[in-house]
């Protein structure tokens, strides 16, 4: 199992290693591969990246405690995902290119061509704090992985992501980031295939699979969770949207929409999608199988934590040699995820908090930076994947999304209005949550809606001024 796992991982390193012979030594080639990386290799990154230690532990975890139910979020967050990149993603690497921007704020400030330095250094502010608590849950992820298959403590998994994705991240920078990525993303959907069809087979062929999946529970297999907040045809169609937007919430991401501005052409989108998609959905699916066959074959839910279901199914069904390959597949998803998060914000450090243009190697050294902060926030920090996940995600969802559906709208909003959309959109989502209105629908919901709402409410009022 040890060696399965550490074989792994040493690939993933060499091929990180491998990217610096592409390496031009420069900030730009660093934080966005000198807008020159292909198609396909844009699409699987992307696709690793946002599939990461949440759906390997969270989401499974999810699927395992509420069945059949998960399958809302997991589509709904496919759709809209879809519809976000139909609207935005395209643009957004022309705007990089034409403004020669190296970070997401920095395009989503210099949208129209003015530079609005505040909102820049308000928005790389906001990335760093969020996204560095995402990559937190990532090795976390890693952390609980290692733990149930290894027995070994929780910091172990952290320090072990950690210095790994660092090795390569330093030495060649995003391009080192998005090939690993692609690795990374053959072994995530081997390792999740091979546990379903063991467990299929484990559980007595399809048709004993399905009654039992039948026979778990009587709420299990309900389009709806049972313990909804809202008892009626309303809740459910709140819980449904739910995983529409959420998914929607991906363009406020940016160690995901970093890839699409990488991308060597926008005229390659189509192509792009087709890769990310694919894979996505086969991989959901994938994701939602392993979490209803770790309820069938392992029932008591009250025995263990449910994000750790993966590493707990995996060694009662699986020889060693494959279980050190699943091991090594959500290592692959946490680090596909944090690298990503890592560099970005490097760039928010190096290019947003700052008018001067750092050195290449004090770049790098930023790097260093990030990586130590996420790393002490996962061992210090809250332990849960999806908890940290869902408030970074939606933190991130609420403060970009309505500014950019606002300017892909057509619209020029002055630099104060800018900042008070991006603003009102991240209180709204914490008001709601500490509320505790979240069991009704989804934070990012009124996030983004609130942040648009602001905008139109304001914008005649500021004109007269």
């Amino acid at each position: 199992m040890i060696a399965s796992f550490i074989i792994c991982l040493f690939i993933f390193v060499i091929i990180g290693i491998l990217s610096t012979l592409k390496n031009r030594h420069s900030t730009s080639d660093y934080l966005l591969a000198s807008y020159s990386v292909k198609p396909w290799l844009v699409g699987l990154s992307a696709a690793a990246s946002n599939n990461s230690g949440y759906m390997f532990i969270g989401m499974i975890g999810f699927t395992y405690l509420y069945g059949i139910s998960s399958l809302w979020l997991i589509f709904g967050w496919i759709a809209g995902d879809l519809v976000s990149s139909l609207l935005i993603h395209k643009k957004l690497r022309i705007t990089a290119k034409a403004r020669e921007v190296l970070s997401f704020a920095g395009a989503v400030s210099k949208w129209n061509g003015r530079s609005y330095k505040k909102l820049r250094a308000y928005l790389g502010v906001i990335t760093v704090i969020f996204l560095v608590v995402y990559a937190a849950a990532q090795l976390n992820a890693g952390s609980k992985a290692l733990n149930v298959l290894l027995g070994w403590d929780y910091e172990a998994g952290a320090i072990i992501g950690a210095i790994i994705v660092l090795l390569y991240c330093f030495a060649g920078g995003i391009r080192a980031s998005i090939w690993t990525d692609a690795a990374q993303s053959f072994v995530m959907i081997f390792a999740m295939a091979i546990l379903c069809v063991v467990s299929i087979d484990e559980a007595g062929g399809m048709a004993d699979f399905i009654a039992k999946v039948v026979n778990v529970s009587p709420g299990y297999t309900n389009f709806f969770p049972e313990d909804l907040a809202l008892k009626s045809s309303l809740g459910a169609f709140l819980f449904a949207v739910t995983g529409l937007i959420l998914g929607f919430g991906v363009v406020g991401q940016p160690h995901i929409m970093t890839r699409f501005m990488a991308m060597d052409d926008p005229e390659s989108m189509t192509r792009i999608r087709t890769y990310y998609y694919s894979y996505y959905l086969i991989f959901s699916i994938l994701t939602f199988v392993a979490g209803i066959s770790a309820r069938i074959l392992l029932p008591d839910v009250a025995s263990f934590d449910s994000e750790v279901a993966l590493p707990t199914l995996a060694s009662s069904i699986l020889p060693e040699v494959l279980v050190g390959v699943i091991l090594a597949g959500i290592f692959a998803a946490t680090m596909s995820t944090a690298d990503s998060q890592i560099l970005s914000c490097t760039a928010v450090i190096t290019r947003d908090l700052t008018d001067k243009k750092p050195s290449y190697i004090f770049t790098k050294l930023a790097t260093v930076f990030i990586t130590v902060a996420a790393l002490l926030i996962a061992l210090y920090g809250v332990k849960s994947v999806f908890t940290l996940v869902i408030i970074a995600w939606s933190a991130l969802a609420c403060t970009f999304t309505p500014l950019l559906l606002i300017l892909i709208l057509g619209q020029k909003p002055s630099e104060a209005l800018s900042i008070i959309v991006a603003v009102t959109g991240l209180a709204s989502m914490l008001i709601w949550q500490y509320a505790g209105l979240d069991k009704y629908v989804a934070e990012v919901a009124p996030g983004i809606f609130f942040g648009i709402a602001v905008y139109f409410l304001l914008k005649p009022m500021m004109k007269k001024t």
